[in-house]
């Protein structure tokens, strides 16, 4: 398993970070039963950073918390079978890791989310890694059936996890 975490900020990254990163992509895997070593890189910018990339990436001219790049295409959410079919497409070569994707998270918002939210930077830091590897894994909140699929999912992980709005 490779996670790649890269601080695009002059912001000095708390030390909790990378654990909870790494806790929280592998928590995931767990939970949905992924049976490949994965690869995902994380990047750290702020607010200005990811409206640049929002822009670029979406056509939306704003700040966002978590963006998400997925490398597979899904057809069902969490449905790895055609992969290996594949191999070419899906995994690195020289690790044979499968290529999940790029989750692009903005410190700004962890900072005012938590405080909106009135939990911790690091229960926010969680929430918005387990989101965005869920939509890495192909799950969405467009519709209505989606978002409760997803929601359920994120509570169950970050409980499993112990990263529950009172976690300090």
């Amino acid at each position: 398993m490779n996670i790649y975490i890269d601080n695009e900020t002059e912001y000095i990254v708390p030390d909790h970070y990378e654990f909870i990163i790494n806790d929280m992509i592998n928590g995931t895997l767990e939970y949905l039963g992924c049976k490949y070593d994965c690869e995902v890189s994380v990047i750290l910018t702020d607010n200005h950073g990811i409206q640049e990339i929002n822009s670029s990436e979406r056509g939306i001219d704003a700040p966002t918390d978590v963006l998400s790049f997925p490398m597979l295409d899904f057809d069902r959410p969490n449905d790895l079978s055609y992969v290996e079919k594949y191999p070419q497409d899906y995994f690195n070569p020289e690790t044979g890791e499968l290529l999940l994707g790029d989750i692009v998270i903005s410190i700004d918002k962890i900072n005012s989310q938590a405080e909106e939210y009135g939990h911790s930077d690091k229960r926010e830091l969680a929430f918005l890694v387990t989101h965005s590897m869920l939509h890495l894994f192909g799950y969405d909140h467009i519709k209505e059936e989606d978002r409760l699929i997803m929601e359920k999912l994120q509570s169950e992980i970050l409980e499993k996890k112990g990263y529950t709005r009172d976690y300090e």
